[in-house]
Protein backbone atom coordinates (compact mmCIF):
# COMPACT_ATOMS: atom_id res chain seq x y z
CA UNK A 1 0.00 0.00 0.00
CA UNK A 2 1.08 3.21 -0.77
CA UNK A 3 2.12 5.58 2.18
CA UNK A 4 2.41 9.18 0.08
CA UNK A 5 6.48 9.32 1.51
CA UNK A 6 9.00 8.64 -0.92
CA UNK A 7 11.37 5.61 -0.19
CA UNK A 8 14.88 6.07 0.28
CA UNK A 9 17.09 6.03 -2.56
CA UNK A 10 17.66 1.96 -3.58
CA UNK A 11 14.31 1.28 -1.09
CA UNK A 12 11.51 -0.96 -2.37
CA UNK A 13 9.52 -0.71 0.98
CA UNK A 14 11.04 -3.28 2.34
CA UNK A 15 12.65 -2.93 6.03
CA UNK A 16 16.20 -2.55 5.96
CA UNK A 17 17.98 -4.99 7.74
CA UNK A 18 21.54 -4.60 10.17
CA UNK A 19 23.53 -6.23 6.37
CA UNK A 20 22.93 -2.97 4.80
CA UNK A 21 23.19 -0.40 7.23
CA UNK A 22 26.65 -2.05 7.25
CA UNK A 23 27.09 -2.32 4.07
CA UNK A 24 26.31 1.74 3.69
CA UNK A 25 28.37 2.67 6.43
CA UNK A 26 31.28 0.06 4.65
CA UNK A 27 31.73 -1.73 7.98
CA UNK A 28 30.82 -4.87 9.31
CA UNK A 29 27.42 -5.74 10.51
CA UNK A 30 29.68 -6.87 13.94
CA UNK A 31 30.04 -3.35 14.29
CA UNK A 32 26.87 -2.14 13.41
CA UNK A 33 25.40 -4.61 15.59
CA UNK A 34 28.24 -3.47 18.72
CA UNK A 35 27.00 0.17 17.57
CA UNK A 36 22.95 -0.68 18.52
CA UNK A 37 24.25 -2.25 21.85
CA UNK A 38 25.68 0.83 22.55
CA UNK A 39 29.20 -0.65 23.39
CA UNK A 40 32.00 1.86 23.34
CA UNK A 41 35.47 1.37 21.61
CA UNK A 42 34.03 2.64 17.98
CA UNK A 43 35.97 5.67 16.19
CA UNK A 44 34.46 9.01 15.59
CA UNK A 45 34.65 8.01 12.01
CA UNK A 46 33.23 5.27 12.46
CA UNK A 47 30.22 6.12 14.45
CA UNK A 48 29.12 8.64 12.24
CA UNK A 49 29.10 6.54 9.18
CA UNK A 50 26.78 4.16 10.83
CA UNK A 51 24.32 7.50 11.89
CA UNK A 52 24.46 8.28 8.61
CA UNK A 53 23.05 5.09 7.57
CA UNK A 54 20.67 4.05 9.67
CA UNK A 55 19.31 7.66 8.91
CA UNK A 56 19.52 7.14 5.02
CA UNK A 57 18.05 3.69 5.30
CA UNK A 58 15.81 4.56 7.87
CA UNK A 59 16.79 1.55 9.63
CA UNK A 60 14.61 0.17 12.67
CA UNK A 61 16.09 -2.78 14.70
CA UNK A 62 13.45 -5.50 14.97
CA UNK A 63 12.84 -5.74 18.59
CA UNK A 64 10.38 -8.68 17.98
CA UNK A 65 13.63 -10.94 16.70
CA UNK A 66 15.93 -9.52 19.56
CA UNK A 67 13.58 -10.52 22.16
CA UNK A 68 12.94 -13.90 21.18
CA UNK A 69 16.30 -14.30 21.18
CA UNK A 70 17.72 -13.00 24.62
CA UNK A 71 14.55 -13.43 26.30
CA UNK A 72 14.73 -9.78 26.96
CA UNK A 73 11.40 -7.12 26.09
CA UNK A 74 13.67 -4.59 24.27
CA UNK A 75 11.81 -1.90 26.77
CA UNK A 76 13.43 0.51 29.31
CA UNK A 77 11.66 2.55 31.74
CA UNK A 78 11.92 6.11 32.47
CA UNK A 79 10.63 6.93 36.13
CA UNK A 80 9.59 10.55 37.00
CA UNK A 81 8.00 12.19 40.02
CA UNK A 82 4.42 12.01 40.05
CA UNK A 83 2.25 14.41 40.23
CA UNK A 84 4.49 17.00 39.59
CA UNK A 85 5.46 20.06 37.15
CA UNK A 86 8.38 19.12 36.64
CA UNK A 87 8.72 17.73 33.36
CA UNK A 88 12.49 17.34 32.00
CA UNK A 89 11.76 17.12 28.29
CA UNK A 90 15.37 17.89 27.11
CA UNK A 91 16.74 14.66 29.76
CA UNK A 92 14.27 12.56 27.87
CA UNK A 93 15.06 13.86 24.52
CA UNK A 94 18.67 12.68 25.21
CA UNK A 95 17.58 9.14 26.85
CA UNK A 96 15.90 8.55 24.33
CA UNK A 97 18.04 9.02 21.57
CA UNK A 98 20.57 6.84 23.25
CA UNK A 99 17.84 4.29 23.77
CA UNK A 100 16.50 4.06 20.41
CA UNK A 101 20.06 3.97 18.98
CA UNK A 102 20.68 0.95 20.88
CA UNK A 103 17.38 -0.89 19.91
CA UNK A 104 15.24 -0.09 22.89
CA UNK A 105 11.81 1.65 23.52
CA UNK A 106 11.24 4.23 26.21
CA UNK A 107 8.68 3.96 28.82
CA UNK A 108 7.80 6.67 30.53
CA UNK A 109 6.22 6.31 34.36
CA UNK A 110 5.34 8.73 36.69
CA UNK A 111 5.82 7.47 40.56
CA UNK A 112 3.07 9.03 43.11
CA UNK A 113 3.16 9.50 47.03
CA UNK A 114 5.70 8.62 49.78
CA UNK A 115 9.14 6.61 49.51
CA UNK A 116 7.38 3.80 50.47
CA UNK A 117 4.27 3.80 47.90
CA UNK A 118 6.75 4.42 45.35
CA UNK A 119 9.04 1.60 46.16
CA UNK A 120 5.82 -0.41 45.94
CA UNK A 121 5.01 0.57 42.89
CA UNK A 122 7.86 0.29 41.18
CA UNK A 123 7.81 -3.44 42.08
CA UNK A 124 3.95 -3.48 41.12
CA UNK A 125 4.50 -1.48 37.40
CA UNK A 126 7.86 -2.31 36.53
CA UNK A 127 7.78 -5.72 36.09
CA UNK A 128 10.81 -7.93 34.18
CA UNK A 129 8.61 -9.27 32.02
CA UNK A 130 8.10 -5.98 30.64
CA UNK A 131 11.34 -4.29 31.34
CA UNK A 132 14.52 -4.66 31.09
CA UNK A 133 15.70 -1.86 33.04
CA UNK A 134 14.82 1.46 35.31
CA UNK A 135 16.46 5.14 34.47
CA UNK A 136 14.89 6.90 37.70
CA UNK A 137 15.01 10.60 37.49
CA UNK A 138 12.79 10.66 40.44
CA UNK A 139 14.25 10.58 43.99
CA UNK A 140 13.71 7.42 45.78
CA UNK A 141 14.66 7.26 48.94
CA UNK A 142 15.52 3.80 49.23
CA UNK A 143 16.81 3.57 53.08
CA UNK A 144 13.19 4.90 54.06
CA UNK A 145 11.19 2.83 51.50
CA UNK A 146 13.70 -0.48 52.79
CA UNK A 147 14.37 -0.62 48.67
CA UNK A 148 17.59 -2.31 47.88
CA UNK A 149 18.19 -1.34 44.24
CA UNK A 150 20.81 -4.50 43.93
CA UNK A 151 18.38 -7.02 44.50
CA UNK A 152 15.77 -5.73 42.46
CA UNK A 153 14.90 -7.85 38.88
CA UNK A 154 15.94 -5.86 36.60
CA UNK A 155 18.92 -2.97 36.94
CA UNK A 156 18.18 0.20 38.37
CA UNK A 157 20.11 3.16 37.96
CA UNK A 158 19.14 6.06 40.02
CA UNK A 159 20.05 10.01 38.05
CA UNK A 160 20.50 12.71 40.94
CA UNK A 161 18.84 11.28 43.63
CA UNK A 162 21.97 11.46 46.24
CA UNK A 163 23.86 13.91 48.10
CA UNK A 164 27.29 14.92 46.46
CA UNK A 165 29.28 13.00 49.50
CA UNK A 166 27.38 10.21 49.52
CA UNK A 167 27.73 7.24 46.34
CA UNK A 168 25.91 9.30 43.87
CA UNK A 169 24.98 8.95 40.62
CA UNK A 170 23.68 11.83 39.89
CA UNK A 171 24.93 14.64 37.52
CA UNK A 172 21.39 16.47 38.39
CA UNK A 173 22.83 17.13 41.25
CA UNK A 174 26.00 19.25 40.80
CA UNK A 175 25.91 22.06 42.85
CA UNK A 176 29.33 23.50 41.76
CA UNK A 177 27.73 26.56 39.79
CA UNK A 178 26.49 27.81 42.97
CA UNK A 179 29.83 28.98 43.93
CA UNK A 180 30.43 30.31 40.97
CA UNK A 181 27.57 32.53 41.33
CA UNK A 182 28.01 33.51 44.78
CA UNK A 183 32.02 34.58 44.13
CA UNK A 184 30.66 36.64 40.96
CA UNK A 185 28.32 38.89 42.88
CA UNK A 186 30.60 39.60 45.47
CA UNK A 187 33.27 40.51 43.31
CA UNK A 188 30.17 43.23 41.78
CA UNK A 189 30.11 44.53 45.13
CA UNK A 190 27.40 42.37 46.76
CA UNK A 191 27.45 41.29 50.48
CA UNK A 192 23.60 40.57 51.46
CA UNK A 193 22.54 37.61 50.29
CA UNK A 194 19.17 35.73 50.05
CA UNK A 195 18.77 31.99 48.80
CA UNK A 196 15.39 31.05 47.34
CA UNK A 197 15.73 27.08 47.67
CA UNK A 198 14.18 24.19 45.98
CA UNK A 199 12.26 21.74 47.71
CA UNK A 200 14.56 19.55 49.99
CA UNK A 201 13.45 16.11 48.53
CA UNK A 202 15.77 16.85 45.89
CA UNK A 203 19.01 16.39 46.24
CA UNK A 204 19.98 18.83 43.52
CA UNK A 205 18.15 21.52 46.00
CA UNK A 206 20.15 20.32 48.76
CA UNK A 207 23.41 20.23 47.22
CA UNK A 208 23.16 23.91 46.03
CA UNK A 209 21.61 25.19 49.32
CA UNK A 210 24.98 24.02 50.88
CA UNK A 211 27.00 25.07 48.69
CA UNK A 212 25.57 28.33 49.07
CA UNK A 213 25.72 28.92 52.66
CA UNK A 214 29.46 27.33 52.62
CA UNK A 215 30.43 29.91 50.01
CA UNK A 216 29.11 33.12 51.85
CA UNK A 217 30.69 32.00 54.88
CA UNK A 218 33.75 31.11 53.01
CA UNK A 219 33.75 34.80 51.66
CA UNK A 220 32.81 36.32 55.09
CA UNK A 221 29.74 37.72 53.52
CA UNK A 222 26.20 37.43 54.84
CA UNK A 223 22.96 35.06 54.19
CA UNK A 224 20.09 37.19 55.42
CA UNK A 225 17.67 33.99 54.62
CA UNK A 226 17.30 30.64 53.02
CA UNK A 227 13.73 30.53 51.81
CA UNK A 228 12.52 26.79 51.30
CA UNK A 229 10.56 27.07 47.73
CA UNK A 230 9.12 24.41 45.54
CA UNK A 231 10.44 25.09 42.54
CA UNK A 232 7.61 27.19 41.31
CA UNK A 233 6.88 30.66 40.20
CA UNK A 234 4.26 31.32 43.47
CA UNK A 235 7.38 30.47 45.74
CA UNK A 236 9.16 33.16 43.87
CA UNK A 237 7.10 35.77 44.37
CA UNK A 238 6.15 34.99 47.87
CA UNK A 239 9.66 35.23 49.05
CA UNK A 240 10.22 38.28 47.66
CA UNK A 241 6.87 40.12 48.53
CA UNK A 242 7.36 38.54 52.15
CA UNK A 243 10.70 38.08 52.88
CA UNK A 244 13.42 39.63 50.17
CA UNK A 245 11.58 43.16 49.96
CA UNK A 246 12.38 43.85 53.69
CA UNK A 247 15.41 41.82 54.85
CA UNK A 248 18.37 44.44 52.86
CA UNK A 249 20.03 41.83 50.60
CA UNK A 250 20.91 42.67 47.04
CA UNK A 251 21.40 39.53 45.46
CA UNK A 252 19.24 36.36 45.39
CA UNK A 253 20.27 32.78 43.77
CA UNK A 254 17.07 31.31 43.38
CA UNK A 255 16.73 27.44 42.66
CA UNK A 256 15.26 27.72 39.31
CA UNK A 257 14.37 30.07 36.29
CA UNK A 258 10.95 29.62 37.54
CA UNK A 259 11.38 30.76 40.89
CA UNK A 260 13.75 33.50 39.79
CA UNK A 261 10.67 34.84 37.74
CA UNK A 262 8.59 34.93 40.25
CA UNK A 263 10.80 36.59 42.43
CA UNK A 264 11.27 39.01 39.58
CA UNK A 265 8.15 39.62 39.35
CA UNK A 266 7.25 40.00 43.21
CA UNK A 267 10.14 42.46 43.39
CA UNK A 268 8.90 44.46 40.42
CA UNK A 269 5.20 44.81 41.77
CA UNK A 270 6.90 46.61 45.16
CA UNK A 271 8.55 48.89 42.68
CA UNK A 272 11.74 47.37 43.66
CA UNK A 273 14.41 47.51 40.56
CA UNK A 274 16.00 44.30 38.69
CA UNK A 275 19.30 45.10 39.06
CA UNK A 276 19.34 48.55 40.13
CA UNK A 277 18.07 47.71 43.86
CA UNK A 278 18.53 43.90 43.83
CA UNK A 279 20.21 41.42 41.62
CA UNK A 280 18.41 37.70 40.76
CA UNK A 281 20.36 34.58 39.50
CA UNK A 282 17.96 31.78 38.33
CA UNK A 283 18.90 28.12 36.89
CA UNK A 284 18.38 26.00 33.81
CA UNK A 285 18.37 28.10 31.21
CA UNK A 286 14.79 27.78 29.80
CA UNK A 287 13.85 29.76 27.00
CA UNK A 288 11.64 31.94 28.55
CA UNK A 289 14.70 33.66 30.59
CA UNK A 290 16.45 35.17 27.70
CA UNK A 291 12.78 36.80 26.63
CA UNK A 292 12.53 38.36 30.75
CA UNK A 293 12.46 41.75 31.04
CA UNK A 294 15.36 42.24 32.29
CA UNK A 295 16.79 39.09 30.60
CA UNK A 296 17.53 36.35 33.12
CA UNK A 297 21.29 35.78 34.65
CA UNK A 298 20.88 31.82 34.60
CA UNK A 299 23.13 28.63 34.56
CA UNK A 300 22.50 27.07 31.15
CA UNK A 301 22.57 22.82 32.21
CA UNK A 302 23.12 20.66 28.80
CA UNK A 303 20.16 18.52 29.85
CA UNK A 304 20.38 15.99 26.73
CA UNK A 305 23.60 15.49 27.65
CA UNK A 306 22.63 14.41 30.92
CA UNK A 307 19.57 12.12 29.89
CA UNK A 308 22.15 10.70 27.07
CA UNK A 309 25.29 9.70 29.19
CA UNK A 310 22.79 8.87 32.19
CA UNK A 311 21.12 5.89 29.73
CA UNK A 312 23.99 5.03 28.89
CA UNK A 313 25.26 3.84 32.10
CA UNK A 314 21.73 2.22 32.66
CA UNK A 315 22.96 0.21 28.93
CA UNK A 316 26.29 -0.82 30.61
CA UNK A 317 24.41 -2.32 33.35
CA UNK A 318 21.95 -4.51 31.13
CA UNK A 319 25.19 -5.76 29.25
CA UNK A 320 26.27 -6.15 32.78
CA UNK A 321 29.33 -4.15 32.60
CA UNK A 322 29.99 -1.65 35.41
CA UNK A 323 28.88 2.42 34.61
CA UNK A 324 31.77 4.78 34.13
CA UNK A 325 32.27 6.61 37.48
CA UNK A 326 30.71 9.88 37.77
CA UNK A 327 32.75 12.46 38.04
CA UNK A 328 31.07 15.94 36.75
CA UNK A 329 31.91 16.72 32.61
CA UNK A 330 33.25 19.75 32.17
CA UNK A 331 31.04 22.47 29.91
CA UNK A 332 27.83 20.32 31.49
CA UNK A 333 26.79 23.88 33.44
CA UNK A 334 28.30 26.94 32.89
CA UNK A 335 26.92 30.51 34.33
CA UNK A 336 25.35 32.51 31.66
CA UNK A 337 25.42 36.77 32.63
CA UNK A 338 22.40 38.62 31.23
CA UNK A 339 20.67 41.99 32.18
CA UNK A 340 19.31 40.60 35.89
CA UNK A 341 22.85 41.62 37.84
CA UNK A 342 24.86 44.26 38.06
CA UNK A 343 26.75 45.71 40.56
CA UNK A 344 25.83 46.19 43.94
CA UNK A 345 23.91 49.61 44.97
CA UNK A 346 26.48 51.95 45.62
CA UNK A 347 29.40 49.70 44.78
Amino acid sequence: MATGYPEPAGRTGKAATIHEVARAAGVSHQTVSRFLRGQGGLKPQTLQKVTQAIEKLNYRPNLAARSMRTRRSGRVAVVLPGPTDFVPTRLLNGAADAAHESGYLLDVVGLEGDASARADRMHTLLHPDNIDGILAFAPLATRMAGLDLTSFPVPVLVEGEYDDNMRAQGLLADAAPMAEIVRRLAADGHRRFVHVAGSDLWASARNRRKVYEATVAELGLTSCAVVDGDWTVRSGWEAATTVIAGCGATAVLAANDRVAFGVIQGLQSLHIDVPGQISVVGWDDEEISRYMRPALSTVRVDRERQGREAMLRLLALLRGEEPESLAHPPGLNHLVLRQSTGPAPGA
